[in-house]
Protein backbone atom coordinates (compact mmCIF):
# COMPACT_ATOMS: atom_id res chain seq x y z
CA UNK A 1 0.00 0.00 0.00
CA UNK A 2 1.30 3.72 -0.80
CA UNK A 3 2.06 5.61 2.39
CA UNK A 4 2.14 9.31 2.03
CA UNK A 5 5.10 10.25 4.27
CA UNK A 6 6.93 13.20 5.45
CA UNK A 7 10.90 14.37 6.63
CA UNK A 8 11.31 16.25 9.57
CA UNK A 9 15.20 17.09 9.94
CA UNK A 10 17.04 19.84 10.24
CA UNK A 11 20.15 19.10 8.00
CA UNK A 12 19.50 19.33 4.37
CA UNK A 13 22.20 16.50 3.80
CA UNK A 14 20.47 14.44 5.85
CA UNK A 15 17.02 15.47 4.43
CA UNK A 16 18.80 14.18 0.78
CA UNK A 17 19.96 10.82 2.20
CA UNK A 18 16.97 9.80 3.68
CA UNK A 19 14.96 11.39 0.64
CA UNK A 20 17.09 9.11 -1.69
CA UNK A 21 16.91 5.84 0.50
CA UNK A 22 13.90 5.83 0.51
CA UNK A 23 13.24 7.00 -3.06
CA UNK A 24 15.51 3.81 -4.12
CA UNK A 25 14.68 1.23 -1.38
CA UNK A 26 10.90 2.34 -0.23
CA UNK A 27 9.45 2.43 -3.53
CA UNK A 28 5.78 2.26 -1.57
CA UNK A 29 6.73 5.61 0.10
CA UNK A 30 5.86 8.79 -1.34
CA UNK A 31 7.36 11.80 -0.02
CA UNK A 32 5.04 14.81 -0.08
CA UNK A 33 6.90 17.67 1.95
CA UNK A 34 10.41 18.08 3.85
CA UNK A 35 10.54 20.23 6.99
CA UNK A 36 13.36 21.83 8.79
CA UNK A 37 11.75 22.62 11.93
CA UNK A 38 9.00 22.33 14.07
CA UNK A 39 7.15 25.27 12.81
CA UNK A 40 7.66 23.90 9.35
CA UNK A 41 6.76 20.87 10.06
CA UNK A 42 3.66 21.43 12.22
CA UNK A 43 2.56 23.25 8.65
CA UNK A 44 2.72 20.15 6.86
CA UNK A 45 1.21 18.41 9.44
CA UNK A 46 -1.88 20.29 9.60
CA UNK A 47 -2.21 20.21 6.05
CA UNK A 48 -1.48 16.99 4.36
CA UNK A 49 -3.01 14.01 5.05
CA UNK A 50 -0.08 11.89 6.41
CA UNK A 51 0.56 7.84 6.99
CA UNK A 52 4.00 8.13 8.00
CA UNK A 53 6.47 10.75 9.39
CA UNK A 54 9.89 10.67 9.56
CA UNK A 55 11.05 12.76 12.68
CA UNK A 56 14.67 13.74 13.76
CA UNK A 57 14.74 14.13 17.60
CA UNK A 58 17.19 16.99 17.83
CA UNK A 59 16.02 20.44 15.70
CA UNK A 60 16.43 24.31 16.38
CA UNK A 61 13.65 26.02 18.75
CA UNK A 62 12.26 22.38 19.65
CA UNK A 63 12.53 18.78 19.37
CA UNK A 64 10.52 15.79 17.97
CA UNK A 65 8.64 15.58 21.43
CA UNK A 66 7.34 19.53 21.48
CA UNK A 67 6.46 18.72 18.06
CA UNK A 68 4.23 15.52 18.56
CA UNK A 69 2.72 17.18 21.89
CA UNK A 70 1.64 20.35 19.54
CA UNK A 71 0.10 17.88 17.27
CA UNK A 72 -1.89 15.97 19.90
CA UNK A 73 -3.59 13.25 18.56
CA UNK A 74 -2.57 11.73 15.33
CA UNK A 75 -2.99 9.35 12.87
CA UNK A 76 0.28 8.72 10.83
CA UNK A 77 2.84 6.65 12.20
CA UNK A 78 6.44 7.95 13.21
CA UNK A 79 9.57 6.85 12.71
CA UNK A 80 12.52 8.22 14.85
CA UNK A 81 15.86 9.52 13.13
CA UNK A 82 18.63 10.51 15.01
CA UNK A 83 21.98 10.41 16.57
CA UNK A 84 21.35 9.77 19.85
CA UNK A 85 20.54 6.38 21.52
CA UNK A 86 19.29 8.28 24.86
CA UNK A 87 16.13 9.03 23.17
CA UNK A 88 14.69 5.66 22.55
CA UNK A 89 12.73 4.91 26.14
CA UNK A 90 11.22 8.63 25.04
CA UNK A 91 10.16 7.38 21.59
CA UNK A 92 8.83 4.34 23.00
CA UNK A 93 6.93 6.62 25.43
CA UNK A 94 6.11 8.73 22.35
CA UNK A 95 4.33 5.71 20.53
CA UNK A 96 6.91 5.38 17.77
CA UNK A 97 6.55 2.71 15.22
CA UNK A 98 10.60 2.55 14.72
CA UNK A 99 14.00 3.88 15.96
CA UNK A 100 16.72 4.68 13.41
CA UNK A 101 19.75 5.52 14.36
CA UNK A 102 22.44 7.27 12.07
CA UNK A 103 23.94 6.53 10.05
CA UNK A 104 21.15 4.96 8.64
CA UNK A 105 20.95 1.28 7.53
CA UNK A 106 19.06 0.90 5.39
CA UNK A 107 17.83 -2.69 6.39
CA UNK A 108 16.76 -1.10 9.14
CA UNK A 109 14.77 1.89 6.56
CA UNK A 110 13.44 -0.89 4.66
CA UNK A 111 12.19 -2.95 8.16
CA UNK A 112 10.69 0.21 9.66
CA UNK A 113 8.84 1.32 6.58
CA UNK A 114 7.58 -2.84 6.22
CA UNK A 115 6.35 -2.69 9.84
CA UNK A 116 4.40 0.55 9.11
CA UNK A 117 2.92 -0.78 5.98
CA UNK A 118 1.93 -3.46 8.18
CA UNK A 119 0.10 -1.42 10.59
CA UNK A 120 -1.47 0.46 7.95
CA UNK A 121 -2.80 -1.97 6.39
CA UNK A 122 -4.40 -3.78 9.48
CA UNK A 123 -6.25 -0.21 10.55
CA UNK A 124 -7.65 -0.14 7.06
CA UNK A 125 -8.77 -4.02 6.98
CA UNK A 126 -10.43 -2.79 10.45
CA UNK A 127 -11.77 0.42 8.99
CA UNK A 128 -13.35 -1.31 6.11
CA UNK A 129 -14.99 -4.06 8.37
CA UNK A 130 -15.99 -1.39 10.91
CA UNK A 131 -16.69 2.04 9.46
CA UNK A 132 -18.66 0.89 5.96
CA UNK A 133 -21.99 2.59 6.33
CA UNK A 134 -24.40 0.45 7.70
CA UNK A 135 -27.99 0.87 8.40
CA UNK A 136 -30.64 -0.46 11.08
CA UNK A 137 -34.32 -0.76 10.62
CA UNK A 138 -34.42 -0.19 14.27
CA UNK A 139 -32.17 2.47 15.26
CA UNK A 140 -32.23 3.85 11.57
CA UNK A 141 -28.60 4.89 12.09
CA UNK A 142 -25.86 5.06 9.44
CA UNK A 143 -22.29 5.51 10.39
CA UNK A 144 -19.59 7.51 8.15
CA UNK A 145 -15.88 7.02 7.99
CA UNK A 146 -13.79 10.18 8.85
CA UNK A 147 -9.94 10.22 9.07
CA UNK A 148 -9.95 9.65 12.98
CA UNK A 149 -12.72 7.37 13.22
CA UNK A 150 -16.57 7.39 12.36
CA UNK A 151 -19.18 9.70 12.47
CA UNK A 152 -22.68 8.20 13.33
CA UNK A 153 -25.94 10.08 11.65
CA UNK A 154 -29.40 9.62 11.55
CA UNK A 155 -30.72 8.09 8.43
CA UNK A 156 -34.13 10.12 9.10
CA UNK A 157 -31.98 12.98 8.99
CA UNK A 158 -30.45 12.79 5.77
CA UNK A 159 -32.44 14.97 2.74
CA UNK A 160 -30.36 13.72 0.37
CA UNK A 161 -27.24 12.71 -1.37
CA UNK A 162 -24.98 14.26 -3.99
CA UNK A 163 -22.42 12.34 -6.11
CA UNK A 164 -19.24 14.23 -6.30
CA UNK A 165 -16.86 11.90 -8.40
CA UNK A 166 -15.94 9.29 -6.10
CA UNK A 167 -16.95 11.32 -2.84
CA UNK A 168 -20.72 11.54 -1.65
CA UNK A 169 -21.86 15.04 -0.36
CA UNK A 170 -24.75 14.24 2.23
CA UNK A 171 -26.98 16.77 2.75
CA UNK A 172 -28.55 17.20 6.47
CA UNK A 173 -31.98 18.69 7.96
CA UNK A 174 -29.79 21.08 9.83
CA UNK A 175 -28.69 23.22 6.91
CA UNK A 176 -24.88 20.85 7.34
CA UNK A 177 -23.72 18.59 4.85
CA UNK A 178 -20.60 15.96 4.77
CA UNK A 179 -18.43 15.19 2.51
CA UNK A 180 -17.32 11.16 2.14
CA UNK A 181 -14.80 9.32 0.27
CA UNK A 182 -17.34 6.94 -0.93
CA UNK A 183 -19.37 7.05 -4.57
CA UNK A 184 -23.02 7.37 -4.43
CA UNK A 185 -23.72 3.76 -5.00
CA UNK A 186 -21.77 2.69 -2.16
CA UNK A 187 -24.98 4.97 -0.12
CA UNK A 188 -27.67 3.71 -2.15
CA UNK A 189 -26.50 0.02 -1.57
CA UNK A 190 -26.04 0.77 2.46
CA UNK A 191 -29.30 2.70 2.39
CA UNK A 192 -31.35 0.34 0.16
CA UNK A 193 -33.28 -0.86 3.46
CA UNK A 194 -34.29 2.33 4.02
CA UNK A 195 -36.88 5.09 2.18
CA UNK A 196 -33.95 6.38 0.18
CA UNK A 197 -34.50 6.61 -3.64
CA UNK A 198 -32.15 7.04 -6.42
CA UNK A 199 -33.63 9.53 -8.85
CA UNK A 200 -30.71 10.56 -10.79
CA UNK A 201 -27.23 9.43 -11.73
CA UNK A 202 -26.36 11.97 -9.30
CA UNK A 203 -28.29 11.57 -6.47
CA UNK A 204 -29.80 9.88 -3.96
CA UNK A 205 -32.86 11.22 -1.60
CA UNK A 206 -34.77 10.73 1.24
CA UNK A 207 -38.49 10.05 0.18
CA UNK A 208 -39.42 10.87 3.81
CA UNK A 209 -38.20 14.40 2.57
CA UNK A 210 -40.30 14.81 -0.58
CA UNK A 211 -42.88 17.57 -0.51
CA UNK A 212 -44.26 17.45 -3.55
CA UNK A 213 -43.72 15.85 -7.07
CA UNK A 214 -43.22 18.58 -10.19
CA UNK A 215 -44.82 16.68 -13.36
CA UNK A 216 -42.21 16.37 -16.70
CA UNK A 217 -40.55 13.64 -18.90
CA UNK A 218 -38.71 12.48 -15.71
CA UNK A 219 -40.30 15.50 -13.55
CA UNK A 220 -38.93 16.73 -10.48
CA UNK A 221 -39.14 16.29 -6.53
CA UNK A 222 -39.16 19.23 -4.29
CA UNK A 223 -37.60 18.71 -0.62
CA UNK A 224 -38.44 20.11 2.67
CA UNK A 225 -35.85 22.60 2.79
CA UNK A 226 -37.09 23.48 -0.84
CA UNK A 227 -34.17 22.18 -3.21
CA UNK A 228 -35.41 21.23 -6.31
CA UNK A 229 -33.86 18.01 -7.70
CA UNK A 230 -34.42 16.40 -10.90
CA UNK A 231 -35.67 13.42 -11.70
CA UNK A 232 -34.25 11.06 -14.55
CA UNK A 233 -37.25 9.54 -16.88
CA UNK A 234 -35.78 6.16 -16.34
CA UNK A 235 -35.87 6.45 -12.56
CA UNK A 236 -39.40 8.04 -12.60
CA UNK A 237 -41.33 4.82 -11.99
CA UNK A 238 -38.92 3.77 -9.46
CA UNK A 239 -39.85 6.86 -7.24
CA UNK A 240 -43.82 7.00 -7.72
CA UNK A 241 -43.93 3.14 -6.76
CA UNK A 242 -43.08 4.36 -3.25
CA UNK A 243 -46.38 6.86 -3.03
CA UNK A 244 -48.78 4.12 -4.45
Amino acid sequence: MKLNSIIVEDEETSREILRNYVGKYCPNVSIVGEAANVEEALVLIRNIELDLVFLDVEMPFGNAFDLLDKVGDHSFETVFVTAYNHYAIEALNAHASYYLMKPISIDELIKAVDYVTEIKAKENALQDQVLVPKTNSVNGKITIPQQDGFEVLETADILYCKADDNYTEIFLNNNKKKLVSKTLKYFEDALSNSSFARVHKSYLVNVNEIRKYVKGKGGSVVLSNGKQIIVAASRKADLLSYFK
